[in-house]
């Protein structure tokens, strides 16, 4: 591990199935709508398994060409809630990250080039889904996650 804290950034982050999804987006733009939406399609049974490993902010760290995600100390097991305030939930300390998803992405596209569906985060290639602001992104990353992409 880090001999110390790790720098964070603006997103959150949940374990669906053995993968996490990294959520990034503006403030608002919904990460924390979508992080509850992928651990309701657990209870739904839509995916298998969903475990809220971070919300708001998350802590990132290449490890032997994959990249790790865990919740900073003070905010683990939190997620706020709109309407509802800030609640408590189990959580993962820690996830590989398999996902990135980008929340009103400017960039995202109807049939994105084989280039818009990566990125190079600390060093590490990973899919990446670009949502548009007024799409409703569950269906998206539950299609993103079980369905292969041809590389066209």
């Amino acid at each position: 591990m880090s001999a110390g804290p790790l720098p964070s950034i603006h997103a959150s982050a949940v374990l669906v199935g053995a993968r996490a999804v990294l959520i990034r987006g503006p403030a608002g733009c919904g990460k924390s709508r979508l992080a509850l939406a992928l651990l309701a399609a657990a209870a739904q049974g839509l995916v298998r398994f969903a475990r809220l490993v971070s919300d708001d902010r998350a802590e990132l760290e290449p490890r032997h060409g994959r990249l790790l995600v865990r919740p900073p100390a003070p905010i683990r097991g939190l997620i706020e809630i709109r309407g509802l305030g800030v609640r408590r939930l189990p959580f993962e300390p820690l996830a590989v990250v398999g996902l990135v998803v980008d929340l009103g992405a400017s960039d995202a596209q109807r049939l994105p080039l084989p280039h818009a569906r990566e990125i190079l985060l600390e060093g590490v290639s990973l899919p990446r889904l670009g949502i548009l602001p007024e799409a409703d992104p569950l269906p998206l990353v539950l299609a993103a996650m079980r369905i292969p992409d041809p590389g066209f």
